[in-house]
């Protein structure tokens, strides 16, 4: 029997963050139907990862929705995974950086509006760490977006702990005299802080990643690296290693 899939949202007060979250699982399952897949949150929604480990058994792999190396994925899921001491466990990599999900972002762009011009510029709009890591994944995935729209521009910008901030990056992009700037919502489901940089925007201001197809591609294939790599008990507490990209 595959081990169980289960995928780690965040959470967010916002009321549409849990219907986005399932409506990815929900292609996840479309497209591997055998596989046990199952949803938990660090924090503000249930159910929490902890209630989603507690009632899984045998085997478990966790897949991070979120996109970069920070606190949450180094620390609180590896902790989380060693708690559930039932389980045989693997913590898979972040979903960032990759180009699947510069696809995604892209094609959000399209469908808010964005179009390639001489002064066309993109902020990419992330949550932020203070990670160092993590901020070196979302300038990976900034290059990767600028090839991808033909050489444009694309600064990284966040929504917190780590500079610039969307409007900071905003004017400093108009300084230069990109006058078409569009907002990429570097997050994987709606919420305060993709709220807040799309209110940023002067231009377009793409959706957040959402269901997009190719995010539930990714996710199955970090899943699928996870479990490239042999399985084994942990005892509780002890520390566990991440699978790579």
């Amino acid at each position: 029997m595959q081990p169980t899939l289960v995928a780690v949202a965040h959470g967010s007060r916002d009321p549409r963050a849990l219907p986005t979250a399932s409506a990815l699982l929900d292609r996840i399952r479309e497209l591997r139907p055998r596989l046990d897949v199952r949803l938990g949150h660090i924090e503000l929604n249930r159910p929490l990862l902890g209630e989603t480990l507690r009632a899984t058994t045998g085997a478990a792999v966790l897949v991070p929705l979120l996109l970069g190396r920070g606190h949450h994925v180094k620390r609180d899921l590896p902790a989380a995974a060693a708690r559930a001491a039932h389980l045989r466990t693997r913590v898979a990599a972040p979903l960032g950086p990759h180009p699947l999900l510069v696809e995604a972002l892209y094609e959000r762009l399209l469908e808010a509006g964005w179009a390639a011009g001489a002064s066309t510029a993109v902020v990419l709009a992330a949550a932020g760490s203070r990670d160092p890591d993590s901020a070196a994944d979302t300038r990976r995935t900034a290059a990767l977006l600028r090839e991808r729209l033909g050489g444009a521009p694309v600064v990284p910008a966040y929504a917190s702990a780590a500079a610039p901030t969307v409007p900071d990056a905003v004017r400093a992009l108009a300084a230069r005299g990109h006058h078409r700037i569009a907002v990429a919502s570097y997050f994987t489901a709606p919420g305060r802080f993709a709220t807040q940089c799309a209110a940023a925007a002067p231009g377009p201001a793409a959706a957040p990643l959402g269901d997009h197809p190719a995010l539930a591609r990714l996710v199955l294939q970090r899943y699928d690296e996870a479990l490239a790599r042999e399985l084994l008990p942990l005892p509780a507490g002890a520390p566990l290693k991440l699978a790579t990209a």
